[in-house]
């Protein structure tokens, strides 16, 4: 299998090395390698290298939406010849359907499918199965259950010009698939009947596939534009994959109605009356509705009985549609894996009261996310990547490929630490420096009312700054890093400076208030991470604030004093000079709305566009832009009651 990598610069720094170790290391038989890279070191690179050495296919696992976007779109240019699939959760809007005892309340599962999203989902499961060459960029989504993929892919059919094919059997196996017939609007997951034609669009297709008969022997068949209807290609064959991951054979789905009846008969008696009335209802209700319709809401509650699964059996879920040997990406380790542990017994949680109330039969707990001990039976091929590596890529990891040296030269700041006492006045001075020689800075505190005095203390000072708080929301946070990276102020204070965002190559300085107080934000990790927010900038210094060396700040000087050395050492043997990262300032993205000069009779149409333009930026993969979209609907719909 060949993948093909297009970029306009090659291996620099510590990447030709990183790439040789990785790529040794699985040769060598090692199961889990960790590549440590600094910020700004071109890992992704690096790993996109790795892809082209093994030619494996391979999943690139990230922590959020957000960052497996930015993954994903950077794939893409790397490899436009093979296939860069996009798999996380489809819903725009999500609420679990839960139970809550103490108030006596139901919670109906409410839920808004981006329908693009669903596209992509079935984009990636069918391109893993129909050709090798395929990369999935995939959040926690992909430990989720999903249809059994011999389902998937056996209900599949193929045509071919020339074969023998009744048009009434096409449309019953498209039926059985999930496909819907609608002769007047076609959209993925669709078809229509013409004469002899049949037009069709796949769930995980844009345009139309029109297969024409001639009797009862396929003709022709043509990829056809969906816009304009120009025909764009004559195809021999085409292979149609279901409409739905949840798919299952007519006969199967006979054994699963009559498992779910028995599992029904043998609750029931365990239960008090009312919660005994309530499951006998709904769940008699969804037997009927899958009779009838093959499917029904909420039917994945009940995927243990399709998939012929014992009670606690793993389900299946994306992992199962790769092949036996897959390559696999775990981003940002220290925060994946810890979300990847966490999901099964949040699920599991919510879960518990739905069955014990009488709201869903126990088979509904086989419905889950993996365990974190079944997630790791697909760990044969994995690298853990990144700059702070937690205990558990420690521990298993058998190799640690280190990428220090970035191409760019840029090296690891300096770091001083210097006592509590008098660090107002201190800070004050460093701020003033750093502003003069054009440059912003960032200042961590370990407490709200610390943070908002001191932006108050220099706001008094002529200085212009800036608070990061927790309630700011996702978007308005971007544009304050915006308006710094202008120049609009010139200090932002926080007590979380380590989110996504905020690798700004115009900070020169960073305070670290507090620094010997141990905790969450000021461990060895925290620390690095906060340290790392200087290392774009070539004049960059950084300051931790301590009456005390505790073990995390040794630890941190230290490991940030290795790398310094490294980077020295190989910028003075290679004679290259750092500069600091030139990196564009991109136009503001949303104008706020100001709700209170809106006239409340205007508001209902104000909300109709907003709405358009969340699902236009859920569509184009801009998160942020959808979050900040969706508050302010929520803040107009407030301002109508």
């Amino acid at each position: 299998m060949n993948f093909t990598l297009h970029a306009d610069f090659k291996p620099a720094g510590s990447q030709p090395d990183a790439i040789r170790g990785l790529t040794s290391g699985f040769s060598e038989g090692m199961a889990k390698q960790t590549l440590l890279g600094v910020t700004g070191s071109g890992k992704t690179f690096t790993i996109a290298n790795l892809i082209t050495e093994l030619g494996m296919p391979t999943l690139v696992l990230a922590h959020n939406k957000t960052l497996a976007a930015q993954l994903y779109n950077e794939f893409l240019d790397f490899f436009p010849e093979n296939r860069v699939e996009y798999f996380v959760s489809y819903y725009d809007y999500y609420q679990p359907e839960s139970y809550l005892p103490r108030k006596d309340q139901y919670i109906e599962k409410d839920a808004d499918i981006n329908p693009k999203i669903e596209q992509m989902r079935l984009s990636a499961t069918a391109s893993l199965l129909s050709r090798n060459d395929t990369i999935i960029v995939s959040s926690v989504s992909c430990i989720y259950g999903l249809g059994n993929p011999e389902h998937f892919q056996n209900l599949g059919f193929e045509l071919r010009c020339g074969e023998k094919a009744r048009q009434r059997e096409i449309i019953e196996r498209l039926v059985e698939i999930q496909f819907e017939r609608n002769d007047t609007e076609l959209m993925p997951g669709r078809f229509r009947v013409r004469g002899d034609t049949i037009e069709i669009i796949p769930g995980y297709f844009n345009d139309i596939i029109r297969i024409e008969l001639f009797g009862d022997t396929v003709d022709r068949i043509f990829e056809i534009e969906k816009t304009s209807g120009r025909r764009l290609s004559t195809m021999e064959y085409f292979h149609i994959y279901p409409a739905r991951h949840f798919v299952t054979p007519e006969d199967e789905r006979k054994r699963a109605v009559e498992s779910i009846r028995a599992e029904l008969d043998e609750v029931l008696p365990t239960l008090g009356m009312i919660e005994a009335h309530r499951l006998r209802q709904r769940t008699l209700f969804d037997i009927e509705m899958i009779e009838e319709t093959g499917s029904c809401k909420g039917i994945e509650n009940y995927s243990r009985h399709f998939d012929g699964r014992s009670a606690g059996m793993k389900p299946y879920c994306l992992l199962d549609y790769f092949p036996g040997d897959f390559l696999l990406i775990i981003d940002e380790s220290h925060q994946t894996l810890p979300q990847v542990r966490g999901m099964f017994n949040g699920d599991y949680a919510r879960k518990k009261n739905l069955v014990e109330y009488g709201f869903r039969l126990p088979s509904a707990y086989d419905n889950r996310p993996l365990k974190f001990h079944e997630f790791e039976e697909y760990m044969k091929h994995v690298v853990f990547v990144s700059a702070t590596p937690g205990s558990y890529e420690a521990e298993h990891a058998e190799q640690v490929i280190e990428q220090i040296i970035r191409p760019t030269g840029l090296v690891d700041p300096v770091v001083e630490v210097r006592p509590i006492e008098g660090q107002t006045e201190d800070l004050e001075k460093e701020i003033l420096r750093t502003i003069e020689q054009g440059d912003r800075v960032l200042v961590t505190t370990l407490t709200k009312k610390l943070a908002e005095e001191f932006t108050d203390y220099l706001i008094g000072r002529g200085i212009k700054t800036r608070y990061l708080h927790s309630e700011i929301i996702t978007l308005e946070r971007t544009e304050i890093i915006r308006q710094l990276r202008l120049g609009t102020f010139d200090v932002l204070v926080g007590i979380n400076l380590l989110r996504e965002g905020l690798d700004i190559p115009e900070v020169g300085f960073v305070g670290i208030l507090d620094a010997d107080k141990e905790g969450f934000l000021r461990n060895e990790k925290s620390l690095i991470q906060t340290i790392g927010r200087a290392a774009r900038n070539a004049n960059s210094r950084v300051v931790l604030y301590a009456d005390k060396m505790t073990d995390s700040i040794r630890r941190a000087l230290a490991e940030t004093e290795r790398r310094r050395k490294l980077q020295l050492a190989f910028n003075e043997e290679h004679g290259i000079v750092p500069e600091t990262i030139r990196k564009p300032i991109r136009e503001k993205e949303v104008e706020g709305v100001e709700l209170a000069e809106i006239p409340q009779d205007e508001i209902p149409n104000l909300i109709i566009q907003l709405e358009s333009e969340m699902r236009a930026a859920a569509e184009s993969l801009d998160f942020e832009h959808a979050i900040e979209l969706r508050e302010q609907i929520r803040k107009a719909k407030e301002k109508m009651r």
